[in-house]
């Protein structure tokens, strides 16, 4: 099935709650039996049966069984985070005195996740690597390395990796892969078709779209599903609940169409501040040979680096009346944001410059308003800098 039949249909058994179109909430933390049997067989295999919503949950289920399909997997299991569902994958693979090979564009807190709390409290070594070159992983690649992660295109300057290339080495050197498909969502990019071990999302947004549920989702095969259930899942305790996946899979129901719409208003965006001399840079992956080599399309999320300072790069975005300032992107609402903000506040002087991040930097989100009424705001805010 395409994806907007899967998520219309897929997992869905109708006659199971009467009929109804829209499957119901089992807002409930436990599951009874009718006999010792039952639950005693409930027990042998934990994995799959419902017994207490902290495992499985019917309306969960249902989510993870739409998402799995959606990226080609064999099984998915959902956290009540994408931060939680990102440590639960690493967790999973790595333990003290591990190596793990990282792109050094990786979203901040699975930066420090591995660097800061993984590197110090349980002696993991993290080399990161631009990862736009297999011969980069080769050279950094021990004898102790057991994790590549990858996130393709990457948070901020969107980044990519050529995922089937570094799959086939890992597997030839048996080092498990985790992508994050956050930004190109399972409509534009499926990693696990590639031979990517384990994709992560953070559902919070595309996946959700209505900027109301902060979630994530691991999705591989049933083996690795099965096992980081009964292990990282079950013992962090990082759960969904029922009514969020409930919220989700309404948000799923228009996860197509969404991303089609975002990405034309991006575009036509993009062409707009082409044509500015206050635009120095646009970071935008439609261009790049890897992304258009195993994308199918590109999304809302682009950065925009303006001839400006620090100073001019707030002045613009306190100016923008239909972007919203906010961290997060991925809902129907656009929004805006200045790296240098938080960045100066978590890194020195000297880090800040080594890290590359021009002053002028600003991330846009394009959300589902007309794009020709978001290019006069962007226009009237150009105009203070």
């Amino acid at each position: 099935m395409k994806p907007s039949t899967i998520i219309a249909h897929y997992g869905e058994d109708r006659k199971d709650y009467h009929g109804a179109v829209v499957p119901p909430i089992f807002q409930n933390s436990l599951f009874t039996f009718a006999n010792a049997d039952q639950i005693d067989d409930a027990f042998s295999n934990m994995s799959e049966a419902y017994i207490y919503t902290r495992g499985n949950n019917p309306t969960v289920k249902m989510l993870e069984e739409k998402v799995a399909a959606l990226e080609k997997g064999e099984a998915c299991k959902f956290f009540s985070s994408g931060m939680s569902a990102i440590s639960s994958a690493i967790l999973h693979f790595v333990k003290t005195g591990d190596h793990v090979i990282c792109i050094d564009s990786v979203y901040g807190p699975t930066s420090n996740f591995l660097t800061e709390y993984l590197g110090k409290k349980f002696n993991v070594a993290v080399d990161f690597v631009k990862g736009n070159a297999l011969e980069e992983i080769k050279r950094k690649t021990k004898d102790n390395t057991v994790l590549i992660y990858l996130e393709s295109p990457s948070s901020g300057i969107y980044a990519c990796q050529d995922l089937e290339l570094i799959a086939n080495y890992a597997k030839a050197h048996h080092i498990a892969t985790i992508v994050d498909n956050t930004w190109a969502s399972p409509i534009f990019q499926n990693p696990l078709s590639m031979g990517i071990d384990v994709v992560v999302h953070s559902a919070s947004k595309y996946l959700c779209g209505h900027s109301d549920v902060v979630s994530g989702a691991v999705i591989s095969s049933k083996k690795i599903i099965k096992a980081l259930f009964m292990e990282e899942h079950q013992f962090l305790g990082a759960k969904m609940a029922p009514f969020e996946a409930w919220l989700v899979l309404r948000g799923l129901r228009t996860l197509p169409i969404r991303m089609e719409r975002h990405e034309k208003s991006t575009l036509q965006i993009i062409e707009f501040l082409k044509t500015s001399p206050k635009v120095k840079e646009i970071l935008y992956p439609k261009d790049n040979p890897i992304a258009m080599k195993q994308m199918s399309g590109f999304g809302g999320l682009f950065s925009v680096v303006l001839n400006t300072d620090a100073k001019g790069a707030r002045n613009f975005i306190d100016q923008l009346k239909l972007f919203s300032i906010g961290v997060s992107w991925g809902g129907f609402e656009s929004l805006a944001y200045a790296p240098i903000i938080s960045l100066s506040k978590e890194l020195s002087q000297e880090k800040l410059e080594a890290s590359g991040i021009h002053p002028g930097l600003i991330r846009l989100f394009v959300g589902l308003e007309d794009p020709e009424d978001l290019i006069l705001d962007i226009r009237q805010a150009l105009e203070v800098i």
